[in-house]
């Protein structure tokens, strides 16, 4: 995948980020458990802030990094991506949204690697982070319905 510009990286990324908005509105609206509906809709809520920062870092031509998460549990590497259903466990459903967002911070890393342009690497770099920050986020509220004991 080429990207001539900044701009078209951040399009690209506003896109991603609309997607991912859809898939969790679509996802709340599947879901039974009033609870899990709630998640759904917050991470709903996130992607569309993520997608409104990344608007105004296009509209104002102003690019640098903004997200600096490197810690990586890696527990979204060690489950399978569960299937979405109307009635899923809440576990399952943490583990879809990690899964989700490790897919989405994979695809930067990548692109970011696959850069010979260092500012446009940095950038898909800095994307990555912010994905990894909302992995980071689902990996831990896996871990705590998985592992209550830790409470």
């Amino acid at each position: 995948m080429e990207f001539d510009d900044f701009t078209d990286i951040i399009r690209f990324a506003m896109d991603n980020e609309l997607e991912a908005q859809t898939f969790y509105e679509e996802a709340s609206a599947r879901l039974e458990n009033p609870a899990l509906k709630q998640m759904f809709t917050e991470l709903a809520g996130e992607e569309k802030r993520h997608r409104d920062l990344l608007r105004a870092l296009y509209t104002s031509n102003r690019f640098g990094d903004f997200f600096h998460e490197d810690r990586d549990f890696q527990v979204a590497e060690t489950v399978e991506m569960p299937a979405l259903s109307t009635d899923m466990k809440p576990a399952d459903a943490f583990a879809l949204a990690m899964k989700k967002e490790e897919a989405a911070m994979k695809e930067y890393t990548a692109l970011g690697d696959a850069c010979r342009d260092e500012k446009q690497k940095r950038l898909f770099l800095d994307l990555a982070a912010m994905e990894r920050s909302h992995k980071l986020k689902m990996e831990k509220a896996f871990t705590d319905i998985g592992f209550p004991e830790v409470w």
